[in-house]
């Protein structure tokens, strides 16, 4: 049986999944759930994910609530295409090397985060409710901060970890390719764009169908 994969088409983290899913050629079932209904706080599913959050992972008894976490199981448990080898070329069997990855999936949690995730929230969905402009300024400054390290760090290197396309570059990539829905443009940061574009060349790519769709469109 497949992996059940608890997902909504808006969410970017949810996209960080089903992107590293077709990238690996990993079938998952997906399960749809209305964050807008606030269909994650039903009983059904909180008795999946007590946290009442999207993406979750149900594989047998293994059940993973955290979108890096998440990447981290697919892409250890899972093989390349055409590949015998385990785990695949987006996580690495050595500590050092891992740990090199895992900085960026923190990053991805917090800075992008509170910064260009945040100010897309805002923007395209209206959330939080009534969020003030002083507060969209602040999101859209801590972007802007976030892609100056980015930058910076693509400037040296075309991956973000390792030499090699990673979960990091799938962690970070979906929040900084839909930027300007936040109304922060990628303009002057070209190291970004070359790399955004070097991951849409990626065997097994899809894009970020519905997410750069504002919820009035929806």
């Amino acid at each position: 049986m497949a992996p059940r994969l608890y997902c909504c088409l808006e969410s970017g983290n949810c996209y960080k999944i089903r992107l590293l899913a077709s990238l690996l050629d990993i079938h998952l079932d997906e399960v749809q759930v209305d964050l807008f209904t606030n269909a994650q706080k039903s009983p059904d599913f909180l008795a999946i994910n007590p946290k009442g959050e999207l993406p979750a992972l149900v594989d047998g008894d293994k059940v993973f609530t955290d979108s890096s976490a998440i990447m981290v199981y697919l892409a250890g448990t899972s093989r390349d295409r055409g590949s015998e080898t385990l785990p695949s070329s987006y996580w690495s069997s050595d500590v050092v090397e891992q740990a090199q990855i895992v900085d960026w999936l923190a990053f991805a949690a917090s800075d992008i985060h509170v910064g260009l995730a945040k100010a897309r929230a805002i923007m395209a969905f209206n959330w939080p409710a009534g969020a003030s402009e002083e507060t969209l300024s602040e999101a859209r400054r801590k972007g802007v901060a976030s892609l100056q390290i980015l930058d910076q760090r693509l400037r040296k290197e075309e991956w973000l970890a390792l030499g090699r396309s990673t979960i990091a570059d799938i962690a970070v990539y979906v929040y900084v390719a839909l930027a300007p829905m936040g109304g922060v443009s990628l303009e002057p940061f070209p190291a970004v764009k070359a790399w955004l574009e070097r991951v849409t060349k990626l065997p097994g790519y899809i894009g970020p169908d519905g997410l750069d769709q504002p919820l009035q469109n929806r």
